[in-house]
């Protein structure tokens, strides 16, 4: 990056190469500098100190005009002076990946928008929805690549979906939420882990084991789907039924072709797959003959 810029863990130089106190008048960097810088930031082992740079200079302002906003943002939920503390902590747990840190620092972005206070308490409703479309908007203004656009805004959709877990999930919900997720799961999982900075240890330690639950529920639940996929779609007596057969070794051979079929096609109906049966049983013939 060049002299507009900020390198990698630095904060902001001005022209003469002194760090900047506040960004320089609108008008400079372009949304492509801008995007770097922050991308730069979040991408060092520990962003935690440039992300705080971006911040006191002025730039963070500038590149996501929403993250200074949290700081006025009280959450007794994480029991942090403001939100804008707890998202700092929360991306600087999370390992530097691109999508996962983008995702971290703006989980929380639409809590501004939305908070309201119900009983005495303040409350986020609807935070993560809110936040999705404001992370869509800003990285798309940022010029982020729209794939980089598309699961960083998921992430954040989804960011809240594990609450209620430890309250018990059917099994259709576990699937759901898998599949919601779909090639964001792994991404999705780590969030949920490092958006816990409660200093209560065994706090902490729950909300690890809910996730070791979730993601061994989703295991075996793909284990189940996988086994199901391997029976065939008729059983021994739909065979013998169809066939006109008594119990005997040609219906386990029947049912051997069948499990053969649903491997190779496994969107075949059951009317199709008993068209292909009769076939199967025609060609054979009669070994004794």
């Amino acid at each position: 990056m060049d002299g507009k810029g900020a390198p990698a863990g630095a904060a902001p130089d001005t022209p003469g190469g002194e760090p900047a106190t506040r960004a320089p008048d609108a008008g400079g960097a372009e949304a492509a500098e801008l995007r770097d810088m922050l991308s730069a930031a979040l991408l060092v082992d520990d962003p935690t100190g440039p992300l705080l740079q971006l911040l006191a200079s002025g730039w963070a302002e500038r590149i996501a005009p929403e993250l200074p906003a949290l700081a006025l943002e009280q959450d007794p939920i994480h029991r942090h002076k403001d939100v804008l503390a707890h998202t700092v902590a929360v991306t600087a747990k999370t390992r530097p990946d691109l999508r996962l840190r983008l995702a971290a620092l703006f989980h929380d972005i639409g809590k501004p928008a939305t908070r309201s206070f119900e009983g005495g308490k303040v409350s986020f409703h609807q935070h993560e929805a809110v936040g999705a479309k404001i992370t869509r908007r800003r990285l798309r203004a940022l010029e982020y690549p729209e794939d980089v656009v598309a699961d960083v805004t998921e992430l954040v959709r989804l960011s809240g979906r594990f609450k209620g877990f430890s309250g018990g999930w059917s099994d259709a919900a576990v699937r759901r939420y898998a599949r919601d997720a779909g090639h964001l799961l792994g991404q999705l999982n780590e969030l949920v882990r490092c958006d816990c900075t409660t200093r209560n240890r065994a706090r902490a330690e729950e909300l690890q084991h809910h996730v070791d639950e979730l993601e061994e529920r989703i295991k075996q639940l793909a284990e189940e789907e996988r086994r199901a996929a391997e029976r065939p779609l008729l059983d021994g007596h739909a065979v013998m039924q169809h066939l006109g057969l008594g119990p005997g070794p040609e219906v386990g051979e029947a049912l051997r072709f069948l499990l053969g079929l649903r491997r190779d096609s496994p969107d075949l109906t059951a009317t199709e797959t008993l068209h292909r049966l009769e076939q199967w049983w025609e060609e054979r013939g009669d070994p004794a003959d």
